[in-house]
């Protein structure tokens, strides 16, 4: 009671916090949808941003082109990380290009995309279906009938199959037509910065000099290495005056991270695999006295290798059963066995056996109607019309399709996830069809009008059920792991612990700088994404949480161990290159003082002094730096002096690459090849040509790129 007046006693001022606090409550929702929204862009070039929907769109229309020219239904998560980074890649060149030609008025007319497909040699047009059969060359004529055909199609009247079909066709010229856009607007631009670099004359005798005029020289050398690094000394004032001269290569355009990560792996234990052995030990059984059904029992038996009830060529199956496919008896069970090459335990059976063409050509009409009656009485009547004499393609053109040949080839199938019955009895009737045969056939949705034209390229098939199970961890051993590493990284909370106690429990702390958030992941582990991100977000020191990550098998943690910021990297970060250069320096420096004290007047005598090394070098140009084998290196030098030198006269000490030399050209020649002023200025244009590449790298560093894919893929 007491405790109820109490409460009483304060009910105006609780009425008032209660009050203050649902006003913060309602004040901070309305203030978070008051706030400019969170940029949600891919990236930024020449401050023009685009935005995560735009860069996913591209990814989707890309990899939908490359699903369809590769005959795959699923990319990998490889294959879509690569497709990501090619888009980025297309997409940045592609904005640097047509940001430049704005400025210069370059564009590219439909007139100009029309002459590209009457020439048909761009690369790019090679690649569509467009191709004539015979010479495999991209075919004008195919394309403009197609486009023809597709504009009058009225998709109402096709089957939806069909209908896909030519609307990813379609696509497929739109994305090649707009590639060809943006090629042909790449190729103007870099034309019209390359035809600003001319040749003329007097560069041309150069260059022709630089290749044909060849000299022949001794060379006295004392190699770096004779003198050991611990005699040298390096001061701080020295690696800060190399670092000054060299400042502006070590510029860094974007902020990267150190990152230190233990990344274990969970493996099968003892126990799992004898498991594992047993499991497939009773599906063996199973399958040796099976006859049919062989798709339950390989089901069953948690085979990663699904049963399908056709015909494949030997090399399709997995290795390891491709290798004793052609000595295995038909009806009889092999197995078990371990497959190290995959981690797996195998059993197969060879179902059956027969020589058949691995290559079929055939034609097609689909007939679909209101019901399934009206479906199969029409397809009776088209049927009934063929076999009478009806044209096949005639027909196929009253129902909105064309009836053109086509070609079934066994690896288009071969290795695709099947699991509808109504592709196996398709794929199924087209094989056992005879040349001109022509059947109804029923499937699912509606019928299929078939005729067989030819068949070509007879081979062993099999059918065979395959038990192929990896020997996997179980839950309890996953569990068990997780559990050890998830205490030891609450237990060591900070770098400074994990540097110090990774050993010693069993795990290896590794190690990872320089890295930029346009990767993909930690250590080439898949999944890490998120850790990825943690990286980019954490400070110096911060150690992250435990990450599951790989194939749902690996566990990782990650420290940073330093930033570093965009701009010029830091003494501390390039010292180890910079004292190696200035050891070098320093090095070339005594070696030439000895030298020089010597007196030598001969290439004899510099042979003879300690540690020295001598050799002849022959046919030595301008062009190319020489390579001496005595030094175990390429001197660019030695190219340089040797061309102005004169014969038997000796060169003051020069420092090399891999030492201090001094050369004595004794005799030249010259390649007997004729000057030729024009062909020289072309080769010279061409070079040109090659260097405007580079020009790419330059318009990058000028647009500001920023890329903050990482963030949401």
């Amino acid at each position: 009671m007491a405790t109820l007046q109490k409460i009483r006693s304060k009910g105006p001022l609780l009425v008032i916090v209660i009050g203050l606090a649902l006003f913060a409550f309602i004040a901070g929702d309305a203030w978070k949808i008051m706030q400019p929204h969170q940029s949600h862009d891919a990236g930024e070039i020449n401050g023009d941003a685009i935005s995560v929907q735009e860069y996913q769109a591209l990814i989707e229309e890309y990899a939908d082109i490359y699903k369809m020219s590769s005959g795959q239904q699923s990319l990998t998560d490889e294959q879509m990380t690569q497709i990501k980074d090619e888009v980025w890649r297309n997409y940045v060149n592609n904005k640097l290009v047509s940001d430049e030609a704005k400025k210069l008025g370059l564009t590219v007319s439909k007139e100009e995309v029309r002459a590209m497909i009457d020439a048909g040699v761009n690369p790019l047009l090679q690649q569509t279906p467009f191709r004539n059969p015979q010479t495999g060359a991209f075919d004008k004529d195919m394309l403009m009938k197609f486009l023809a055909d597709y504009s009058k199609m009225n998709q109402t009247q096709m089957s939806g199959q069909y209908a896909e079909y030519y609307s990813s066709l379609y696509k497929f010229w739109t994305f090649i037509e707009k590639n060809l856009v943006e090629s042909r607007l790449a190729e103007k631009y870099q034309a019209l910065i390359a035809n600003s670099l001319l040749s003329n004359p007097v560069e041309a005798q150069d260059a022709f000099d630089a290749r044909v005029d060849q000299k022949n020289i001794l060379l006295a050398a004392i190699p770096y290495y004779s003198i050991p690094d611990s005699s040298i000394v390096v001061k701080e004032s020295d690696l800060k005056e190399l670092y000054n001269k060299k400042k502006e290569q070590f510029r860094q355009y974007v902020e990267t991270r150190n990152v230190k990560y233990i990344d274990v792996q969970v493996t099968a234990s003892p126990e799992d695999r004898a498991a594992i052995e047993n499991e497939v030990a009773e599906s063996t059984q199973t399958l040796r006295f099976t006859a049919n059904e062989y798709r339950g029992v390989v089901n069953a038996s948690g085979s990663e290798y699904p049963y399908v009830d056709l015909y494949y060529n030997g090399s399709a199956f997995p290795r390891d059963i491709a290798s004793r496919i052609d000595t295995a008896k038909v009806g009889e069970t092999y197995g078990p066995y371990y497959n190290v090459a995959d981690n797996t335990i195998n059993s197969f059976k060879v179902v059956a056996k027969k020589a058949a063409a691995d290559s079929v050509e055939y034609r097609q009409i689909q007939v679909m109607a209101e019901t399934p009656a009206k479906t199969q009485a029409l397809a009776d009547s088209i049927y009934d019309a063929i076999r009478k004499g009806a044209s096949f393609t005639e027909v196929a053109k009253i129902y909105g399709q064309t009836g053109e040949n086509i070609w079934l080839t066994s690896s288009q199938y071969e290795g695709a996830v099947i699991n509808d019955d109504s592709q196996v009895k398709y794929i199924s009737t087209i094989n056992d069809m005879a040349p001109n045969e022509i059947q109804n056939v029923e499937l699912g949705q509606g019928n299929i009008i078939l005729q067989v034209t030819k068949k070509a390229d007879v081979k062993n098939k099999y059918k065979v059920a395959v038990i192929k199970r990896p020997v996997t961890f179980s839950n309890e051993t996953y569990n068990r792991e997780y559990n050890k590493f998830s205490q030891f990284v609450a237990s060591n909370p900070t770098l400074a612990q994990l540097e110090a106690n990774a050993e010693e429990s069993g795990y290896r702390l590794l190690e990872r700088d320089d890295l930029y958030n346009s990767e993909h992941g930690i250590g080439s582990v898949k999944g890490t994404k998120e850790a990825l991100r943690w990286a980019f977000a954490a400070k110096t020191g911060d150690v992250s949480g435990l990450y599951e990550c790989g194939d749902n098998d690996r566990l990782m943690v990650v420290a940073v161990s330093n930033i570093t910021p965009e701009g010029y990297r830091p003494l501390k970060a390039v010292q180890s290159q910079l004292r190696a250069e200035v050891v070098k320096d320093k090095k070339a420096a005594k070696i030439i003082a000895d030298m020089k004290a010597a007196n030598a007047t001969t290439i004899a005598q510099y042979a003879g002094m300690k540690d020295a090394v001598s050799d002849s070098v022959n046919m030595v140009t301008f062009a190319a730096p020489a390579y001496v084998p005595a030094l175990r290196s390429s001197e660019p030098l030695v190219s340089a002096y040797a061309s102005v030198a004169k014969i038997n006269q000796l060169s003051a000490p020069i420092q090399g690459n891999a030492g201090v030399f001094v050369l004595q050209v004794y005799g030249e020649d010259k390649l007997t090849e004729t000057y030729d002023q024009k062909s020289e200025e072309e080769k010279l244009e061409n070079m040109n040509v090659r260097m405007v590449s580079r020009l790419m790298n330059d318009l990058y560093m000028k647009a500001n790129v920023v890329d903050g894919r990482y963030l949401f893929f």
